[in-house]
């Protein structure tokens, strides 16, 4: 579960995340900001494969914003759908689907196309998540005692 690596960015308040038990299956995930979010399978809950879902949808979207807002408008409407396949013998996602859905019947033909290539730029250069999808990522699993 590890890899090569040039440079380890140690974990800090500012870039860290974690999750306290709260029942069996069920985690609540927190950041420094105060935000939480409850996984696991049942109601009211995300499951670990959908927040990496959101993840990517809202990275690409957040990326783009600045370039969507010029082109319909600061407060335009829209919404990023996520879908998945699945190995299931590998247990991992093969692809990502983001569908970001909006109106954009304003534009002309040409508009849009400039748009799309401005959006996808703007995505190519800024989404983190994207990156470490599609460029993969190395995972060190340390188990720690909390008595020490």
């Amino acid at each position: 579960m590890s890899s090569e690596h040039s440079e380890i960015i140690p974990p800090t308040e500012a870039n860290s995340v974690w999750a306290e038990r709260t029942g069996t299956r069920q985690y609540l995930g927190r950041n420094a900001r105060g935000a939480q979010v409850r996984i696991g399978t049942g109601p009211g809950e995300f499951s670990p494969g959908e927040l990496i879902k959101i993840a990517l949808g809202t990275c690409n979207t957040l990326s783009a914003d600045h370039r969507l807002a010029k082109a319909l408008g600061e407060d335009f409407d829209a919404n990023v759908v996520v879908a998945t396949l699945k190995s299931e013998a590998e247990e991992r996602y093969t692809d990502f689907d983001v569908q970001l859905v909006a109106d954009f019947s304003s534009l002309t033909p040409e508009q849009r196309a400039t748009l799309t290539a401005r959006v996808e730029g703007a995505i190519e250069r800024a989404c983190t998540v994207g990156h470490t999808i599609d460029k993969g990522a190395g995972i060190r699993l340390h188990l720690l005692d909390d008595q020490d």
